[in-house]
């Protein structure tokens, strides 16, 4: 560790005085030394960026080791993209508030390190939000209890932000606030920045997939007085502990973190590589067991490094939701909940998986051997049931509030609704928007979505306009629309401009290089448009384009797999330094030379379409594609490092060895056949009609090494007949499912073959319970409510003659927006089979300018929206058939004799539509 002259290399500090600032080990501090010069290797073309401010003058030992501690566990996307001044100012602030706020010496160094100092929390661009946050919480906390501060903190959250649902890509917490509206994810990371930027370490804590459900969550736990509680982020509660989503949770297979690697807690490891440690937290939640896997070949030898995938059913997949390394004796484990799992392990091609029987309740321990002994895949169908964890009740011993601590936290939820809604009064109208449009010449309805995403940044995206509308007519507009919603909250001036003018100049340089026209569909998509996947959005067209001579740019223009080609063998591709990977932007990763394949993948789509060259990550497979003439080419992919054979396990990371003197030259041309759907014709005339619909009950997965990959398809695309799949030969899984009300799986897999130029035609089949419907009871008729507008009415009169959906909500409530969502997204069939959807508010006003803005995509027309402020009608639904959960939505589905077919409560994604899976049977 210490140098000839005694002193530590990390920072030049001697070891003395780095123990005695954190507290750190010979062994942590030997470990972050080692990382901190990888690092630093590995960035060497950012050095001065990144490391300058490591040299500055008045920089204590404190501030130097926990700078060294960030870029020790930095993830590689960090690196290519972020500047020391950033993590410095980062690194400043929390050692502040530890100084300054009251609980700030209670916090140990381990906790301290790995859940207060990091900036990043999910995949989010990092900002330097801390000042920012603290400016308005310091003082509203600082004279509170750890944890009623934390409190505080969520409260101060949902004057911020409220749910909505969106994509994928995770806008940071100062976009979240802009946005006022986020997933949950983003939720969790505003939350969790917050309570960092007071000097309360926090975590974001999610559940990958559930069990039970179709779908995710996250939440954040806070460590206060020495425990860590969980709270639900943006969605206060006047106690810890206690949110709408802790019944799932105790149905929940896992429940995990990530943190910066050399953590050295109490949890279980899942995982951990060079840039993080996964941990398990399911025990917080959940009864739990820790499953023994033992690989061995065929002749029964162990395996080191097989990969072990732990498996379950959601969104019609298996799903791994943890991927562990076997050990060098062929071991590995896994803590998960009392729900069945699909395990399968892989090693060089080789196979083999079992499904693992959870309802075991006394066997805390489970050992399981795998045998790799096939290859290939098994032919024709193979049926299987899934069954996920029992739902437990909530504890007996859990304090009971007082109707005074109550009645104060209802009026701290309101005023917080109150002060989120006033800032987003002055988010841009229609009114003002016409006006706009009118002054650039603009169609109104066009220019009102895109200043509508922008929610709060819409100031940024009219100032883009209206600087540059006057020279280049419609074309800003065109490069705005071709982003997502979710884009315009947090895209800048300067991006804008970088990509409106370098894709203007693309196009010139397509027309004048490249043979034959370009369709305006394709151009905008493909050449103008500058997100390619989640990544980082950044101008980058300009210096791309400098970076190669005029001659090598229309070379690469003549033949793109020149330039793939060139960044295949010019850039080290490092999967082992991120936990979430495609997330830098086109120009850190250049500028690196390095990154993980996503990345590297998409920067050589941003230098292509920067050229004027059409380019795209394949809408299924995610490959780099270019367009030549009137035809996609599969581009040369960057190929990762290889690790050691005995992989990575026990906390231990192999060394990585580069591979691109072996990268091969072979242009890859995938030969490729054709899948085609048949409709399941015998059963056309069966009581249950089921719809393919991609993700939702079916998907495609291909075999590659011995795991299947499923194909990217869209989400609920149901136009499944019309059109063949076009895919790469090879073998391929499709997986159908039904998931009955209580959560258990239904499922079938079909193996099939693609072969080169071959159409191969198959037939979903979806296996169905045996169970008829049962009816619940009888919906009580002169039930009274009241319409929006004050009248008067009855259920019965709102239900119709032909049964309806019918649904108790809380539209402040997540589950609540969970159903209004999917009601939007299944609108065009409701309609179709005029479905009659009521939505009645119980204990609140129905306002339905109060409702609108907790509603993510148009309701079917026909939605009715009535108030049983009272409580007497669901009162009487209950007495006749009590709902099954305490928690709002409570759903019903009525038949057309008032007859009660379905009965759901709280959060469950896909109820809407296993509603209407109900209806239509007992409408047949």
């Amino acid at each position: 560790m210490k140098t000839d002259e005694g002193k530590s290399k990390i920072g030049h500090l001697p070891s003395s005085v780095a123990n005695d600032v954190f507290s750190l080990t010979p062994k942590q501090l030997a470990a972050i030394n080692e990382a901190f010069e990888q690092r630093r290797t590995l960035a060497s073309a950012r050095e001065q960026e990144l490391f300058g401010v490591l040299d500055e003058e008045h920089l204590s030992d404190e501030e130097r080791l926990a700078l060294i501690f960030l870029y020790a566990h930095m993830p590689i996307n960090d690196l290519a993209d972020y500047d020391g001044k950033l993590f410095l100012s980062h690194v400043r602030h929390a050692l502040r508030m530890r100084r300054t706020m009251p609980w700030g010496n209670k916090v140990p160094d381990e906790l301290f390190l790995h859940y207060v100092l990091p900036p990043r929390i999910n995949n989010e661009r990092i900002e330097d939000y801390r000042g920012v946050i603290a400016s308005e919480l310091t003082e509203r906390v600082r004279t509170l209890s750890m944890s009623e501060a934390v409190l505080e903190t969520n409260y101060w959250c949902y004057e911020k932000a409220t749910y909505t649902g969106s994509d994928a890509r995770t806008i940071s917490p100062l976009g979240m606030i802009v946005s006022a509206k986020g997933r949950c994810g983003e939720e969790s990371t505003l939350t969790t920045a917050a309570l960092r930027s007071i000097g309360i370490p926090a975590r974001q804590c999610y559940t990958p997939r559930w069990a039970h459900v179709d779908d995710n969550h996250a939440w954040v736990e806070a460590w206060a007085d020495g425990k860590w509680h969980f709270i639900g982020a943006c969605e206060p509660e006047a106690q810890l502990d206690k949110g709408w989503f802790d019944g799932p949770a105790r149905r929940a297979m896992l429940v995990h973190t990530r943190v910066p690697a050399g953590y050295d807690g109490p949890e279980p490891v899942t995982y951990t590589d060079g840039a993080h440690t996964e941990i398990n937290l399911l025990a917080n939640y959940a009864p739990v067991r820790t499953l023994f896997v033992h690989v061995e070949d065929a002749s029964g030898g162990s395996v080191a490094g097989a990969e072990v995938q732990f498996q379950l059913y959601n969104y019609a997949e298996l799903h791994p939701i943890a991927s562990v390394r076997t050990d060098d004796r062929g071991k590995a484990s896994f803590l998960t909940g009392y729900g069945d799992l699909v395990v399968r392990a892989s090693s060089k091609g080789s196979w083999a998986e079992v499904l693992i029987d959870g309802s075991g309740e006394n066997s805390p321990e489970q050992h399981i051997t795998l045998t790799l002994n096939r290859s290939g895949q098994p032919e024709d169908a193979v049926d299987f049931d899934l069954t996920p964890p029992k739902e437990i009740p909530a504890p007996s011993d859990q304090e009971t509030l007082s109707e005074q601590a109550l009645d104060i936290h209802r009026r701290r939820t309101a005023e917080g609704e109150r002060i989120r809604a006033a800032y987003e009064s002055t988010f841009v109208g229609e009114t003002q928007a016409g006006v706009l449009a009118k002054q650039w010449g603009l169609e109104t309805d066009r220019l009102f979505k895109v200043l509508s995403d922008a929610r709060g940044n819409h100031g940024e995206i009219a100032a883009f306009l209206n600087k540059y509308v006057p020279g280049h007519g419609e074309w800003p507009l065109r490069l705005l629309e071709s982003l997502t919603a979710k884009d315009m909250i947090d895209i800048e001036q300067d991006t804008l401009e970088d990509h409106l003018l370098g894709g203007l100049q693309a196009l010139r340089d397509y027309e004048q290089h490249c043979a034959g026209e370009i369709s305006s569909e394709l151009f905008v998509s493909d050449v103008f448009c500058p997100r390619v996947r989640w990544e980082r959005l950044t101008p980058y067209r300009e210096k791309l384009r400098a970076a190669f001579s005029i001659g090598e740019q229309t070379e690469f223009r003549a033949d793109p797999q020149l330039l793939a080609r060139r960044i295949a063998d010019g850039w080290s591709v490092r999967d082992d330094l991120t936990p979430v990977p495609g997330k830098a932007s086109p120009l850190g990763t250049f500028t690196l030379k390095a990154g993980d394949r996503e990345s590297v993948e998409i920067l050589l789509v941003g230098l292509c379409r920067s050229l004027g060259i059409p380019a795209r990550l394949h809408p299924a497979t995610q490959r780099p594609q270019a367009r030549v003439g009137e035809v996609w080419i599969d581009l040369k992919r960057p190929e990762p490092a290889v690790k050691n054979e005995a992989g990575v396990s026990g906390g231990e990371t192999e060394a990585l060895v580069a591979t691109t003197d072996e990268l091969s030259d072979r242009e890859p041309v995938p030969m490729r056949g054709t899948l085609r759907l048949l409709p399941n014709l015998e059963n056309s005339d069966a009581a249950v009609a089921v719809e393919a619909s991609y993700r939702e009950n079916f998907t495609l997965a291909r075999l590659e090494n011995g795991l299947y990959h499923t194909l990217n398809y869209p989400f609920r695309e149901k136009d499944v007949y019309a059109q063949p799949f076009e895919l790469e030969a090879g073998e391929y899984r499709m997986t159908t499912g039904i998931r009955l009300q209580n959560g258990r799986v239904l499922g079938r897999m079909f193996y099939f073959v693609i072969r080169p130029e071959q159409e191969t035609t198959l037939t979903p089949i979806f296996r169905q319970p045996e169970e008829a419907i049962p009816m619940l009871g009888i919906a009580p008729d002169r039930s009274r409510l009241t319409l929006s507008d004050g009248t008067a009415t009855t259920l019965s009169d709102l239900v119709g003659s032909d049964g309806a959906l019918v649904a108790w909500i809380d539209y402040r409530l997540e589950p609540t927006r969970h159903l209004l969502r999917e009601a939007g997204e299944m609108r065009a069939e409701l309609e179709a089979e005029h479905v009659p959807l009521v939505f009645i508010v119980s204990d609140q006003g129905i306002n339905r300018e109060e409702i609108t803005p907790f509603i993510p995509k148009p309701l079917p027309t026909g939605a009715i929206f009535a108030g049983d402020a009272s409580g007497e009608a669901f009162a009487a639904m209950s007495a006749v058939c009590p709902p099954p959960g305490t928690e709002y939505p409570h759903l019903f589905v009525l038949d057309a004799q008032q007859n009660i077919r379905y009965a759901e409560s709280g959060y469950k994604p896909g109820s809407c539509s296993e509603a209407l899976s109900i209806l239509r049977t007992v409408r047949a």
